[in-house]
């Protein structure tokens, strides 16, 4: 599998096929493609995997593309203006933020986590389920704005208003504290809650 990601304001990721290869994305991901593709849709994994995937806030179903013939092209665009990620899974495995994956490799895993606080993640405005990238493989994800990575050193901690944490690695503890001070809560504009990512490990906003 060899990838070119094109454009900037709203980019895709044109992915180009060996015979046999495959990927898959959440329904209607798909952009453009050549001749020489085909396409399943399935609940990839089971009914309860696809409404875990609901609740995270990607689709029941999922389409995997497969070439037919060498060299086979398709293309996933991005929903929002921003960036697309590449990931090594098989290096770097990453819990993501509801609505962050775009498409993968066979050989990666979507799994439906809860955040270790379920009070946290109700309260959180971002909601409680979160996505483990797992397996072996390449995934790509959607970031709205641009995207900026830090590395937490063992017990750093990192408070970030909770929608622009986009992932963070497994080794990264996550739980949502509530911002201190009434005059802050309501005159701030902030919000009620931040997230509070604990290293070791990367974090990507």
């Amino acid at each position: 599998m060899k990838y070119e990601i094109i454009g900037s304001t709203m980019p895709a990721v044109e992915v180009t096929l060996s015979a046999g290869e495959a990927m898959y994305t959440q329904s209607g991901g798909m952009a453009w493609q050549t001749e020489g593709i085909a396409m399943e849709t399935n609940t990839k994994g089971g009914l309860m995997k696809g409404l875990g995937r609901m609740l995270a806030g990607e689709s029941l179903f999922m389409a995997t593309y497969k070439a037919e013939r060498e060299g086979a092209m398709v293309a996933f665009a991005s929903t929002v203006p921003g960036e697309i990620v590449p990931v090594d899974v098989t290096q770097l495995q990453l819990i993501c933020q509801k609505g962050a994956f775009l498409c993968a490799e066979e050989g990666v895993v979507v799994n439906t986590v809860l955040t270790k606080k379920f009070s946290s993640g109700l309260v959180g405005g971002e909601g409680f389920i979160l996505q483990e990238l797992a397996g072996s493989g390449t995934a790509f994800l959607e970031i709205d704005g641009d995207k900026i990575v830090k590395e937490l050193a063992p017990g750093e901690v990192l408070k970030v208003d909770t929608g622009n944490v986009v992932a963070f690695e497994k080794s990264v503890s996550y739980e949502v504290e509530t911002v201190k001070g009434l005059k802050n809560i309501f005159l701030g504009g902030e919000g009620l809650f931040l997230t509070r990512l604990v290293g070791p490990g990367k974090v990507i906003l």
